[in-house]
């Protein structure tokens, strides 16, 4: 059975998505830590990050790099964190967190409940820095 992740790359389930390449795929979390958080994904399923073949975990990274400094310059923050939990979805996955503060990284905080349309207006913003 295909993660939600892969169903949402075959476009069976909507995200707002940030940057796409042949490979790769950045799309907004919908119950994120911050506004602007972000998961990046290999479009191939492979539950473990380091089940990935080289190529594809080096490219992941690299695609991430590109996304990073235009959540920052669209969400302002100190830092932008990097996370791999990989508990959640059996498809590999690195989240990208705006963050003031290391408190900000932590997974038992509460999730942020955006719109719909604020979501699609801070993917833009995103995207508008690329």
């Amino acid at each position: 059975m295909a993660t939600i992740f892969t169903r949402i790359i075959q476009g069976e389930i909507p995200c707002h998505k940030i940057a796409e390449d042949e490979r790769y795929l950045a799309f907004l979390d919908i119950s994120p830590l911050a506004t602007g958080h972000t998961l990046v994904i290999p479009k191939t399923e492979v539950d473990y990050i380091f089940h990935l073949d080289d190529e594809t975990l080096c490219g992941l990274m690299l695609f991430a790099k590109k996304i990073a400094p235009a959540i920052k310059a669209a969400v302002p923050c100190a830092r932008l964190g990097v996370s791999v939990i990989g508990l959640e979805v059996p498809h590999t996955h690195i989240h990208l967190i705006p963050m003031n503060k290391v408190a900000d990284m932590n997974f038992a905080n509460p999730k942020l409940n955006p719109s719909q349309e604020s979501l699609a207006e801070t993917a833009a913003a995103i995207r508008s820095h690329l």
